[in-house]
């Protein structure tokens, strides 16, 4: 789970909305079990990124 979430804040910091690059922004990371869910909030607009994985 870490190690994805490492990925995402050091890969995947633009926003889909309004395209402002966050170089100090991180993902937060939860888990259902059977799940895990990814998130981002861009501070320049308050957009929400979302990446949801299947543990099955």
């Amino acid at each position: 789970m870490d190690r994805l979430r490492e990925r995402y804040s050091e890969a995947d910091l633009t926003c889909s909305k309004c395209g402002f690059t966050d170089d100090d922004g991180e993902w937060s990371a939860k888990t259902t079990g059977s799940s895990v869910f990814y998130r981002r909030v861009c501070p320049s607009c308050g957009a929400i990124e979302t990446r949801t994985l299947s543990l099955k």
